[in-house]
């Protein structure tokens, strides 16, 4: 049972789903791993990933979006994470993701990204999003170039330190 109301989302291969209380442990498994969190911030301890997760569901409270847990059709597992994040001090909407542990190189975050961005955009009315990433992550940045998202400028993030934005198409370009 999801711990928010928030829609399911469709894609050949995905759902994109509000949290469950079954999806913590793979959330925080994730978030506890140094080396694979890195771009995203670690969450060292099990308590403090578990506040991580249970702020995603407050967050869906405030805001009325957040990151939907990504799960793989072909094995029902939770694989990931994507949505909509914009906690204070963010500088405006993000298009954030995640993929985890043994899902990767299947294109499942470009796939679960479009999805959410196209639904902020169809269903919340956001006109643009921005993806936050920290410099050293290639991956993310590859990512958020695939979508169309270009570099816009660095800023400074009280949680993750140095961060460049990066501008998604809007909401026109994309919907047409």
């Amino acid at each position: 049972m999801s711990l928010v109301t928030a829609p399911v989302l469709e894609t050949e291969n995905l759902l994109l789903r509000g949290p469950e209380k079954g999806d913590a442990d793979a959330v925080m498994t994730f978030l506890r791993d140094p080396i694979r969190s890195a771009g995203f911030g670690t969450s060292p301890t099990q308590g403090d990933a578990w506040r991580w997760f249970t702020l995603n569901v407050g967050h869906w409270h405030w805001h009325g979006y957040g990151y939907f847990t990504i799960v793989d059709r072909s094995s029902g597992q939770p694989c990931g994470i994507t949505g909509i994040w914009n906690p204070v001090p963010w500088p405006e909407p993000e298009l954030g993701w995640v993929v985890f542990e043994g899902f990767e190189g299947r294109s499942l975050a470009y796939e679960a990204a479009q999805r959410a961005r196209i639904w902020a955009y169809t269903e919340l009315g956001m006109t643009t999003l921005t993806s936050n990433i920290v410099p050293s992550n290639t991956r993310s940045k590859a990512l958020a170039a695939r979508l169309g998202a270009q570099y816009e400028r660095t800023y400074h993030n009280e949680h993750m330190g140095e961060d460049e934005l990066w501008r998604h198409p809007s909401a026109q370009e994309v919907l047409g």
